[in-house]
């Protein structure tokens, strides 16, 4: 059991590298395609599309196929995609690759939270916390190394390489293990249950929420360089202090769940997060403002997706069906805010990337005030 877990864990941590290395690494991607930066966000599209295609995949593999070969060969896909990404001169190639990235990904999410659930069963909640916990210390990772590669080498050949080294290790570990038995699936009458006029709006602020997670974590670095161009690579650890903020965030969440409601802690998350980025826009000239900006920001996100789907929980019944819209949301939302930010960015300036984030929160916060309003819940009280 013990062997099963280090190996989702250890494929959690290659997923997150892998999730935050196209940040800090736009714009050495932009001059090996000649492309500029709207055109380079193409990435972040395919990437999502992949993504979106992943997760329906792995909703089918893992109900039929055993579970460790099914990770291992989306580990090694995603391995190969990692060995390849800084060699292609092609924009239309490397958008492939990142497709197929994407697809991996997917399976690999999916892969992970389902396995851990049939393993550990009815004790899962500290087990899920850590499968989590483990994608953000590689999202934190990566940008650090990917910078620091930059900054010795003066490319990104080998941060993606150490990667790929990385992710085979999980590949190798879990197909020498036995896969955990098939579970079978069941159906009950949650369909007669399906709301669409809560299901619709949540499933709205999950896209809203996920694309400015994502277009943050993935813009900050080009925004901070194109601002303070004296930065050079070094601007790629702020991308390391989002992802490790968002994980320390998650860490904090765990205890301040125990005493709060989903919706308290919703509201303070959104409000953190406008507050935080309003510090970056009011103060962008200093470096000191966009690091207490973007830390703010990781933290203050970290736990909203979550505590989303307890929110949810706690207004209607959730089934498989009401979890599909959630994850189609938040795919969608990472596929086309991050590409509208890459369409604007030259044209209208870098700090249209945080007007785009803020505005994007802020109609998220206003859909969930409407929900606290007209929906009360079925019970409220914070999880014991």
């Amino acid at each position: 059991m013990y062997s099963k877990t280090i190996g989702y864990y250890a494929a959690f941590v290659a997923f997150g590298l892998i999730s935050a290395a196209l940040g800090p690494s736009l714009p050495n991607l932009a001059e090996k395609t000649h492309t500029d930066l709207s055109q380079i966000s193409l990435l972040f599209t395919a990437h999502s599309l992949g993504f979106l295609l992943g997760v329906f995949l792995g909703g089918q593999i893992f109900d039929n196929v055993p579970g460790h070969p099914s990770m291992t060969v989306a580990l090694v896909g995603l391995a190969t995609v990692a060995a390849l990404i800084p060699l292609v001169p092609l924009l239309w190639l490397l958008a492939f690759l990142l497709l197929i990235a994407g697809i991996s990904i997917g399976i690999i999410e999916v892969g992970g939270n389902t396995l851990l659930v049939w393993i550990h069963r009815y004790n899962i909640g500290p087990w899920m916390n850590g499968l989590h916990f483990f994608f953000g210390a590689g999202a934190f990772l990566s940008p650090m190394i990917i910078t620091h590669v930059i900054n010795v080498t003066g490319d990104i050949k080998w941060g993606f390489w150490i990667f790929t080294m990385i992710i085979l290790f999980p590949a190798g570990w879990l197909l020498c293990l036995p896969s955990p038995s098939i579970q079978g699936t069941f159906e009950d009458d949650q369909e007669n249950h399906f709301n669409y006029l809560l299901v619709i709006p949540i499933s709205v602020i999950f896209l809203l929420y996920v694309g400015a997670e994502i277009s943050f974590g993935g813009w900050i670095y080009t925004y901070t360089v194109t601002v303070h161009p004296g930065l050079g690579a070094t601007a790629g650890y702020l991308t390391a202090g989002f992802w490790g903020a968002l994980t320390v965030g998650r860490l904090l969440a765990i205890p301040v769940s125990m005493h709060f409601t989903p919706r308290a802690i919703l509201l303070i998350n959104f409000i953190g997060c406008l507050v935080s980025i309003s510090v970056i826009l009011k103060w962008s000239n200093l470096i000191v403002a966009v690091w207490a900006g973007t830390l703010g920001t990781g933290i203050s996100m970290a736990s909203i997706f979550p505590t989303l789907l307890v929110f949810a929980e706690r207004r209607m019944k959730i089934s498989g069906k009401t979890n599909g819209w959630f994850f189609t949301g938040a795919g969608l939302g990472g596929m086309t805010l991050p590409w509208i930010i890459g369409q604007i960015f030259e044209t209208v300036g870098p700090h249209s990337t945080m007007v785009t984030i803020m505005i994007d929160l802020l109609i998220a916060l206003g859909i969930l005030i409407s929900i606290v309003y007209f929906y009360q819940p079925r019970f409220d009280l914070p999880p014991q």
